[in-house]
């Protein structure tokens, strides 16, 4: 792809690989917040090019993995009502509820629409005026400028049959939540590029000195995460704990200030729950009064309504909560790859392609025993030959 291949050369990311390990001289456990990170690092088998004192650990970036249960069942009900068209990603409607999904409401005929932006919704509404039109508007800082935008436009065209079922998480309150926790071993951040690029990054150094750990804004090529492991060791290994921007092709430290000004105009900050983490303060977006009546969750009567589920746990026996924190990885489960596989998850990281579950099962390989094999997921010797510009051919049970 255009523009693509230079961050995807083997020579260079070899290079930068030795570099990497003549600065390391102690043990690091870096996150990765991003789930798109996550998908890059396990697809290209990054992991297996740095030195053994390198661990990599994911985080809770992935949106359909965090999205509550709460917020699944409340879709489902207002999908399975008459004159409803429901509109999401595709992806959100295998992502289990405390008892079934949304794919299931569409098999017994409810009216639900795969769509590829929220204004796709609003085009319905206005196309069906006798039809409630929902948008499950999912994701963190980078989807909120065009979930904000569809309100300011039903609000500003009267297209009051559209409305919203929000889900907006916030990055820095969950690095802060993290940070804060006893159980953690992160001694340092890979930012995700695409939500500085909205957000900019200058709530970072407070939290880069707070904590005493280093931030490192990194893109999503092979080449950018591997710079961004590379200052981040650099770091540590000096006693550092700054803010750095190895995304700087894309990435202002003030961010986009017109998106940030349509997100404060249709949006305030509320306390959110993260699913299978629980409750973070002030880490999610909610429709400012101004814009509550495109808010379905209002419309619908739902406001008050709470899953019986636990919104720190996902399904019996996931530990994805874990996983997303930093504690444990995919393999470490006893569902993974048997009971839970991306057709039919017990857990949402095996839904998207941004959750770990689904990345390490989809690019990883398994031995004779059956079991994930973490010595021989990847072959360091040819990940950047045919993977780097098409998908890596990999040895799956199921093939």
């Amino acid at each position: 792809m255009k523009y693509m291949h230079e961050y995807r050369q083997a020579v260079t990311i070899r290079q930068l690989a030795d570099k990497i390990a003549a600065v390391t001289r102690q043990h690091w456990t870096i996150m990765e917040v991003c789930g798109g990170q996550t998908h890059a690092i396990v697809k290209y088998g990054l992991q297996q090019f740095l030195p053994a004192q390198i661990e990599l650990v994911h985080g809770p970036g992935c949106p359909v993995c965090v999205t509550s249960i709460d917020i699944i069942d409340k879709a489902i009900d207002i999908a399975a009502r008459p004159n409803v068209i429901f509109c999401s990603f595709g992806d959100m409607l295998r992502v289990p509820g405390s008892e079934k999904d949304l794919q299931s409401v569409k098999a017994l005929g409810g009216d639900i629409r795969i769509v590829y932006s929220p204004m796709d919704a609003l085009t319905l509404a206005q196309h069906h005026p006798d039809k409630e039109v929902v948008f499950l508007a999912i994701g963190f800082e980078t989807t909120a400028p065009a979930n904000a935008m569809a309100a300011y436009q039903a609000r500003k065209k009267g297209i009051n049959n559209f409305s919203l079922l929000t889900s907006q998480f916030l990055v820095p309150p969950a690095i802060e939540a993290m940070c804060q926790s006893p159980q953690s071993r992160i001694q340092g951040f890979l930012a995700a590029g695409h939500v500085c690029a909205i957000t900019g990054y200058e709530s970072y150094p407070k939290l880069a000195e707070k904590y005493g750990v280093p931030i490192v804004v990194t893109g999503f090529e092979p080449l950018d995460i591997l710079q961004g492991i590379f200052l981040c060791i650099q770091q540590l290994e000096q006693g550092r704990s700054e803010v750095e921007n190895q995304y700087s092709r894309v990435v202002r430290q003030q961010g986009n200030l017109p998106a940030q000004q349509m997100i404060n105009e249709v949006f305030e900050c509320q306390s959110q729950s993260w699913r299978g983490i629980g409750h973070i303060e002030q880490s999610g977006l909610k429709l400012s009064e101004a814009f509550r009546p495109f808010d379905a969750e209002q419309k619908f009567g739902l406001r008050d309504k709470v899953s019986s589920a636990n919104n720190k746990y996902d399904t019996a026996g996931c530990i994805s909560g874990d996983i997303m924190q930093g504690l444990k990885k995919p393999c470490d489960c006893i569902h993974f790859g048997k009971q839970c596989r991306p057709e039919s998850p017990i857990g949402a990281p095996m839904v998207s392609s941004e959750g770990a579950c689904a990345a390490y099962y989809r690019y990883a390989t398994f031995n004779e025993s059956d079991t994930f094999n973490k010595n021989a997921a990847f072959n360091k010797s040819d990940t950047f030959n045919k993977s780097t510009t098409s998908e890596k051919t990999t040895t799956r049970r199921d093939q």
